[in-house]
């Protein structure tokens, strides 16, 4: 497989030309316009943002300004983006040389992928056929962020894949559920950036080697994008699920899945260390895999001790996945993996799609009632007689076409993304700023600092060749 990889580099040759004096503004520019365009022709408000709310108020006998659903959802609308522009961003300013990249350029690809999320899920979802419109509001506005999160590295491609996707196994399988996109947002997107990435193997990437970790003060500034990210996730699994028992349900058992998957992080962290010290790369990752794996059965009645199983699981296989999984897919696959998108994402959002359906599988009136079994699953219309097991079924069948979609769409986006022209840098200019920002000339000046903390390989190692000690430090 690395040898595929490493033919496919030499085929397409070197990708150095970083300038985007011309091409960046050009993009921007561009694609700001046709966002105008493409929204003057399609998007217009729904029936809760119109004008004319006041005649759907009294048409549809609504008492109150209050019952609008802008009242109910804004609140974790703005949670998702407190998640998305400052936990996201901030988690990704671990590496040393690059936390105007993780912060910067996560803006700008929010920016761009709400816009033409709003557009590709409308056109695959909420196309009107009679008026050609699609209408939005607080809920569509927010359910249009989550699903750039994962799959952000060409914005365009990647959210019209992903829309895709959700399309095509809403067909498949209609009446999955996964509110909190433990299958369509993490697992797809999981495996289809880790194809991307086998892709774009670099055989050469260790010539950036001395940018690739992290110090003090960029552990910190990620560590702050974790604890964001932690408040906020019951938040984000709980945005879009239904008013009333069903949110409030999905939000306690994401936030007791989140509390005992720290726990074990700790633990685990701590007992690889023959010293007991606590690797702050696990802190700041697999604290947050309990959240990632209640994505699709926090909304069923899986119990508060259940959600503190599947939290305390999940903090074992994702510290575990750092300290070993990742290591091993890199000698092996040849997979570049420097978030551990694979022990964060992957791996939480595919047992969390089976999670779900083991729940919905085992569901039963006596623990229901008819009423809040026909309501969490909507057992309604077309679907009035299907049964919990039949419900088990199809959730587990779409976690495995979330991770067969991932997969082949990611290989396919990632053989485009080999061509030459996206001003991507060489092999040894990679994880630094100063390939795409002006840096301020102290920070130019600063001699270059040992590294004592790297995603992807093991600290003893580094600590071996650079001769590094606390005394020294």
């Amino acid at each position: 497989m690395g040898n595929c990889c490493e033919s496919a580099a030499n085929f397409f040759g070197p990708q150095k030309n970083t300038n985007m004096r011309v091409s960046l503004p050009a993009v921007c520019f561009v694609w700001q316009i046709a966002m105008i365009v493409l929204f003057g022709v399609f998007i217009r408000y729904d029936e809760e943002s119109d004008a004319h709310w006041i005649e759907y108020r009294r048409e549809n006998n609504i008492t109150s300004d209050i019952e609008n659903d802008f009242y109910f959802r804004y609140p974790s609308f703005q949670d998702v983006h407190v998640m998305i522009f400052v936990g996201f961003g901030f988690l990704m300013t671990f590496l040393k040389r690059y936390s105007y990249g993780g912060v910067g350029f996560n803006f700008l690809i929010a920016a761009f992928g709400l816009q033409w999320a709003l557009l590709m899920q409308g056109w695959f979802h909420a196309l009107n056929p009679e008026t050609g419109k699609i209408t939005i509001g607080v809920e569509r506005c927010a359910s249009s962020l989550p699903g750039y999160v994962i799959v952000n590295a060409n914005v365009v491609l990647n959210i019209s894949c992903f829309c895709f996707h959700i399309s095509s196994e809403s067909s498949l399988f209609p009446q999955c559920r996964d509110a909190g996109g433990s299958m369509v947002i993490h697992c797809f997107g999981g495996y289809y950036g880790l194809a991307i990435s086998w892709v774009l193997y670099r055989p050469n990437l260790h010539l950036s080697k001395r940018h690739h970790g992290s110090i003090y003060h960029s552990d910190l500034f990620a560590m702050i994008g974790t604890l964001y990210l932690w408040m906020y996730w019951p938040s984000f699994n709980s945005a879009i699920t239904d008013h009333g028992d069903g949110q409030h349900r999905t939000a306690i058992n994401t936030y007791l899945a989140l509390a005992s998957s720290v726990l074990t992080t700790v633990a685990l962290s701590s007992m690889h260390q023959k010293r007991g010290k606590l690797d702050m790369v696990h802190i700041q990752n697999a604290t947050l895999a309990g959240g990632v794996a209640m994505g699709t059965a926090a909304e069923f009645m899986i119990t508060p001790y259940g959600a503190l199983i599947v939290g305390f699981c999940m903090g074992i296989i994702s510290t575990f996945g750092y300290l070993y999984i990742s290591p091993f897919l890199e000698k092996t696959l040849k997979l570049q993996d420097t978030c551990g998108v694979h022990n964060l994402h992957a791996v939480p959002g595919m047992l969390g799609g089976f999670i779900g359906a083991i729940v919905a599988a085992a569901a039963s009136e006596s623990v229901y009632g008819r009423e809040g079994l026909i309501n969490t699953f909507d057992f309604e219309g077309e679907f009035a007689d299907r049964t919990p097991g039949t419900q088990g079924g199809f959730q587990a069948a779409g976690t495995c076409v979330s991770i067969a979609f991932g997969l082949v769409g990611g290989a396919i986006v990632g053989f485009i993304l080999r061509f030459p022209i996206w001003g991507d840098p060489g092999d040894d200019n990679c994880f630094d700023d100063e390939v795409y920002w002006e840096l301020p000339e102290d920070e130019e000046t600063v001699p270059p600092v040992l590294e004592y903390n790297n995603h992807m390989i093991h600290k003893q190692q580094e600590i071996s060749e650079s001769n590094f000690s606390v005394e020294q430090s």
